[in-house]
């Protein structure tokens, strides 16, 4: 898994080009917005860190920790 990797959403670098005025083409990458967060798992009485995308993280706001972790684990996930 690469770094810029978000953990709930799945988003990864998107690629493409750069086109200059003059149509050049070079090759660059789309960076997703990526955090590390800590969040208290209350069922567990420890912290977990998690990469997550901005998107990620109001999901985790509005579903609550302990249903995406539940999500994760069941994807085979080791958090």
């Amino acid at each position: 898994m690469s770094s810029r990797h978000c953990r709930l959403t799945g988003r990864k670098p998107g690629f493409g080009n750069q086109v200059s005025h003059s149509n050049r083409r070079t090759s660059r990458r789309w960076l997703p917005n990526t955090q590390r967060r800590r969040y208290w798992l209350p069922s567990e009485n420890r912290h977990v860190v998690l990469t997550l995308s901005t998107k990620a993280i109001k999901t985790v706001d509005r579903r609550g920790i302990e249903s995406v972790v539940a999500e994760l684990r069941a994807r085979g996930e080791k958090v």
